[in-house]
């Protein structure tokens, strides 16, 4: 038997609302997106935690953000999300989250984070919460350090499931005795991928599914930093402006089931 791992899901599983939400006001304060852009956010923020992601709607947003980010200096990202994702980022994360992750910890299975946002924030996300490492989608940057608007890999759908499968590959992970944890439809491939998978707040079509599969389910609503509960972590060094087109509705189209 191989080593037993706990793989969750970031935006609304470990996190209260998706990362660009929390992150748009200084990306506009700083002049990287215009109000419009920031309004636009919050709206599609709303509409899928009401009703769940429109995935053809959702395709649609995370192409347009991912075209805004063309050109931009990952540099220049860099150091504003240094200075600010400690205040906008760490107060979202949910108490429960923490406890399932220590509660993995302690039974010594590996944690992972397995999310469509880019690796440059969620690598660091997850040394801050004390998980063992991060799966996260990687963006394209050019010879002079600015953003393409495209991406090398996007962690999203069948995509978490097969990287989950090579993980397990290379570190001898034994996932049909893992968990996973995810608050949307769209994650069901990485569900699957496990013998033990938990629907968190989920939206509407996974309710269903974890009830039609009888899936677990779970409810996280206490957001709390980690230093209040914890000693203190290494400081959170983070970039990339595809932040705003990953983190914000990156769920994109998928198939239902495996």
């Amino acid at each position: 038997m191989g080593v037993r791992a706990a793989f969750f899901d970031l935006d609304k599983t470990v996190i209260a609302k998706p990362s660009v939400v929390a992150l748009g006001p200084e990306l506009h304060a700083k002049g990287f997106i215009q109000r419009r852009t920031l309004a636009r956010a919050a709206f599609s923020q709303a509409l899928f935690l009401w009703f769940g992601a429109d995935q053809e709607k959702m395709e649609k947003v995370r192409r347009e953000m991912l075209r805004l980010t063309k050109g931009w200096s990952k540099d220049e990202v860099r150091s504003l999300v240094e200075e600010t994702l400690t205040n906008t980022i760490e107060p979202l994360i949910y108490r429960e989250a923490l406890e399932y992750i220590d509660l993995h910890r302690e039974r010594g299975d590996e944690v992972w984070i397995v999310s469509s946002s880019p690796e440059e924030i969620v690598q660091p996300f997850a040394a801050l919460i004390g998980a063992t490492g991060a799966i996260a989608s990687r963006a394209s940057v050019d010879a002079q350090g600015r953003y393409t608007g495209e991406l090398d890999f996007f962690c999203q759908g069948v995509g978490k499931a097969v990287a989950m499968a090579e993980l397990a590959g290379a570190r001898g992970l034994d996932l049909a005795n893992s968990a996973a944890y995810s608050d949307s439809h769209t994650d069901v491939p990485m569900l699957e991928a496990v013998g033990h998978p938990y629907a968190v707040n989920p939206d509407r079509e996974l309710l269903k599914i974890a009830q039609e599969r009888q899936w677990p389910t779970l409810k996280f609503s206490h957001p709390v930093r980690p230093k209040t509960r914890r000693v203190s972590h290494t400081p959170m060094l983070v970039g990339l402006v595809a932040v705003a087109a990953l983190a914000l509705l990156g769920r994109g189209r998928r198939r239902r089931g495996a």
